[in-house]
């Protein structure tokens, strides 16, 4: 596991945005895995401005994400279809048909049920995208986690709505089911990149990084793949005994 602190996470959208880009032109067939929450949203930014200034081609590469609150419209504001196609999508040359949500009306179920095929299908996520919630999830894998899980439907934890009661009016409004990729589905990918920013991660972080693997911070799960790189603020970074690679903005 490689782990890169950087001082705030303008910084960890320029270290991850590079990253995607160098991937894209490496490979314009590329598969990747994307997900949603404040996270990554410089790091989307990154992508839009390199695509505007250095018109890097997204017509080939197609997208898969981690989850989507099951009972919104794929047109609600705070679906994770919708902030996909506003904080990226819409901004890139990235088809469309190429882009893929979980589910989360309709027959949700079923769809969830063949996601992982539909991934297989396109040769697998070569580069998958994380955040991580305070509680050690990755994706809507709560704890205690099944790490043999695959795409399914999943009930969110009470620290998990209470964290994303922010973006809606009220707390009563925030979806207590999702549809999520399991934590065998994240490990499928060939390549994990992990984000975190902000004093509230460090806990989780340290887990990740120092912490045994266990299913009651699912986000150790990690620890088993072999090609993870954890990329953080040092806010995030506060409980580690070790600094790891600290980059300055003009690496």
């Amino acid at each position: 596991m490689k782990l890169i602190v950087v001082e705030n996470k303008n910084e960890i959208g320029k270290v991850v945005g590079k990253m995607f880009v160098n991937a894209v032109q490496a490979n314009p067939k590329i598969v990747l895995g994307f997900a949603t929450g404040s996270s990554p949203e410089t790091t989307y930014q990154y992508l839009i401005n390199d695509y505007q200034q250095n018109h890097t081609d997204w017509s080939n590469v197609v997208a898969f994400n981690l989850d989507e609150y099951i009972g919104l419209e794929p047109t609600h504001p705070q679906s994770y279809r919708y902030f996909m196609n506003e904080k990226l999508f819409n901004h890139i040359n990235i088809k469309k048909e190429n882009t893929h949500v979980p589910q989360g009306t309709g027959d949700y179920v079923a769809f969830a049920n063949q996601y992982d095929e539909m991934i297989k299908k396109a040769g697998g996520i070569d580069i998958q995208l994380l955040g991580v919630g305070t509680n050690g999830h990755v994706g809507f894998n709560e704890p205690p986690a099944d790490f043999n899980s695959l795409t399914r439907v999943v009930d969110l934890v009470k620290s998990t709505i209470e964290a994303n009661a922010r973006f809606f009016d009220s707390i009563d409004q925030v979806p207590k089911q999702a549809v999520s990729m399991g934590i065998k589905s994240i490990l499928n990918a060939k390549k994990i990149i992990l984000i975190a920013d902000g004093p509230g991660k460090a806990q989780a972080i340290k887990q990740l990084i120092e912490g045994e693997i266990s299913n009651e911070w699912p986000c150790t799960s990690l620890q088993m793949h072999n090609d993870v790189t954890v990329v953080v603020d040092k806010a995030a970074a506060g409980l580690l005994r070790t600094s790891g690679i600290t980059l300055n903005e003009n690496k």
